[in-house]
């Protein structure tokens, strides 16, 4: 029977230095390489907005601002983000307390119910904003080339990474409406 024992130092975690940017404050850490941005925020961190849903990228629930692009944490290593610009919901309020735009539109229409989807549906929803003033068009987009415009349809369709169990969809979509018709 062959020895079937690791060899010494083999499964020993390479642990990195690395300084992670978050909500405008950098960030001292030493990581295992493997570590997902979702643990790093949360584990090392303390920051505990974005959830762990599935974490295998098909809920949302950790979705956080890579340099003002949605990304799903639980996907990414924290060592492919060092010196970008990490936002998670801690981050939208202003510094004096007020909330996001998207933060204060969620609590009018009551956009959630249980709440655990709701941390990755308003940071989802201010980097989906972005890119609709950018002009990056959708899959519901009728004519990419033109302007995009925030039918129903095409908010479904660009939030359609962030699942909520509860079934909130319609006050979800009633928030961004009122964001995008002022």
């Amino acid at each position: 029977m062959p020895d079937t024992q690791i060899p010494p130092g083999r499964h020993t975690p390479v642990m990195l230095p690395m300084t992670l940017t978050v909500n405008g404050q950098d960030h001292a850490l030493t990581l295992d390489a493997r570590t997902t941005l979702l643990d790093a925020l949360r584990e090392h961190l303390g920051l505990f907005g974005s959830k762990k849903g599935c974490d295998h990228g098909q809920c949302g629930a950790c979705t956080v601002l890579a340099n003002g692009t949605r990304i799903n944490a639980c996907l990414a290593l924290a060592v492919m983000h060092e010196g970008d610009a990490i936002t998670t919901i801690e981050g939208l309020a202003s510094p004096d307390g007020t909330p996001h735009p998207v933060q204060a539109a969620f609590i009018a229409h009551d956009a959630f119910q249980c709440g655990y989807c709701t941390p990755g549906q308003i940071v989802s929803i201010v980097g989906m904003l972005d890119e609709v003033r950018a002009g990056v068009p959708s899959h519901a987009a009728p004519d990419i080339a033109a302007s995009p415009a925030l039918s129903e349809d095409e908010i479904r369709e660009r939030m359609s990474g962030n699942l909520c169990r509860c079934g909130a969809y319609t006050h979800i979509v009633q928030a961004v409406r009122t964001l995008t018709e002022a």
